[in-house]
């Protein structure tokens, strides 16, 4: 932790002569994205699981429908197709869980006593929204700080709920077993959760806030780039 600690130090004092005293704000942000880089090969490897589950997706779909009365036959001839197909039922599982340590450690990083005496603009780095809310209110000096950084989730959230919703249409939650109970339930609920990030800006303190926004905002850009060369395939199968 302390390592860590020490290269968002260095990055400040580097950024000092461009960004005064917001610079460990601003080394936040680029730390963020450093490390978003380092494990971007994680990112690919999920896309290109989540990909292989898509384009097999109708071919599970078929064997549904021709095994309906018979789970245990079906879930033979879906063994049989991942293993023919080269594709693991988890595909794209791993990478994700693999990148939540590097998430938490930075999570800890910035919420800790370290980021006590600087400030974005005028709001403290180790205060939280209610802080801001009871020293000049939502538009005070300190509330226009997050009232900027909740506009960008807002439209980062808005643009991962479109996305999100294209996804889920085009690649089912399942991999050819039986339906899962609640899967439509899962549908509609899963584009909402983007929006959940508003609430931990709200609650955490401000340079969390800033890490959780800057490593938001990367996933979604991130995934979109990722994700582009999937969109014909999603067209055709809306089309079919």
């Amino acid at each position: 932790m302390s390592v860590f600690a020490s290269l968002v130090e260095q990055l400040a004092d580097l950024l000092q002569p461009l960004f005064a005293t917001t610079a460990t704000a601003a080394a936040i942000v680029l730390f963020t994205m450093l490390v978003r880089l380092a494990i971007h090969p994680l990112s690919r490897a999920s896309a290109r699981g989540q990909k292989a589950r898509t384009r097999i997706a109708p071919q599970l779909a078929e064997l549904r429908a021709k095994h309906a009365k018979d789970p245990e036959r079906l879930k033979k001839a879906v063994m049989e197709l991942h293993a023919k197909e080269k594709v693991s039922p988890f595909a794209g599982c791993l990478p994700s869980l693999l990148q939540a340590p590097a998430f938490l450690l930075m999570y800890h990083l910035f919420s800790g006593d370290r980021m006590a005496g600087h400030t974005l603009f005028a709001a403290p780095l180790g205060d939280h929204w209610a802080d801001a809310l009871g020293n000049g209110g939502a538009f005070g000096p300190a509330g226009q700080v997050y009232l900027v950084l909740f506009a960008i989730v807002a439209a980062v959230a808005a643009f991962n709920y479109r996305r999100t919703k294209r996804q889920l249409a085009a690649q089912p939650l399942d991999t050819g077993l039986p339906a899962t109970p609640g899967a439509d339930t899962i549908n509609k609920v899963m584009p909402l959760l983007s929006f959940a990030t508003l609430i931990t800006v709200a609650v955490v303190p401000l340079a969390a806030a800033l890490y959780v926004v800057t490593s938001t905002t990367w996933t979604v850009f991130e995934r979109a780039v990722l994700f582009r060369e999937q969109r014909p395939t999603e067209a055709l199968a809306t089309q079919a």
